[in-house]
């Protein structure tokens, strides 16, 4: 394992030559071996064409590139982390909750209109969270930042999940989401219970729930 949780809030990664990692600027606390950082001008992967869609997209977050021989721990405004390891499928999450990641994961953004219609729209701009979301695809480690602890929910083709979309973190998986309304009457005149939006995850994978509903 390339990347493992020390406690709620550091993450520590195996650098080895020639696997290059990628994490926030600044995010590093401490290292041991011959490891450098580099300011990543391209934001992360893809080349100048993929940095300015990136851009474009506001998901475009300082990043740093970590190569060498050694081990190295992360950490990021007393964030709480989660280790997430892919394979093969794709993470689903807002740029500037990555913390760190392995570089042999693709990189890349995503319309909220594809997943999830319209309502993937509206949910974007009701979480606000924008029109665009950042994709990583492949085998390798993630680490996102949160607030609060993290919980795994499981999406299973037959129980789809409901989640505050201020709550949300991440998902992963073959997993469709719309924001579903629950707004009446109640609602209208302010005596509602305060959960009018919910964002409804169904299909396979999982979904990321943090402890608050505040954002980074």
């Amino acid at each position: 394992m390339t990347m493992r949780e020390i406690n709620s809030k550091m993450v520590e990664t195996t650098v080895l030559p020639g696997r290059r990692w990628y994490s926030q600027r600044g995010a590093m606390l401490a290292y041991k071996g011959e490891v450098s950082f580099t300011p990543d001008i391209q934001g992360g992967q893809g080349g100048v064409m993929s940095m300015i869609g990136r851009r474009v997209a506001n998901e475009a977050t300082p990043l740093m590139s970590v190569e060498g021989n050694g081990t190295v721990l992360f950490g990021h405004g007393g964030h709480h982390v989660q280790v997430i390891h892919l394979t093969g499928d794709t993470l689903y999450v807002e740029a500037d909750r990555l913390l760190a990641f392995e570089g042999t994961l693709q990189q890349g953004t995503m319309f909220m209109g594809s997943q999830g219609g319209v309502m993937g729209m509206v949910r974007g701009q009701v979480t606000g969270q924008g029109l665009f979301t950042t994709t990583l695809k492949g085998h390798g480690s993630v680490a996102v930042m949160a607030h609060g602890g993290v919980f795994e929910l499981p999406i299973t083709p037959q129980r789809p999940v409901h989640v505050d979309p201020q709550a949300y973190v991440a998902h992963h998986g073959d997993v469709r989401n719309k924001l579903s309304t629950a707004l009446g009457w109640r609602e209208m005149v302010g005596r509602g219970s305060g959960e009018a939006f919910q964002l409804e995850l169904s299909g396979s994978g999982a979904v990321y729930v943090q402890a608050s509903e505040e954002k980074l």
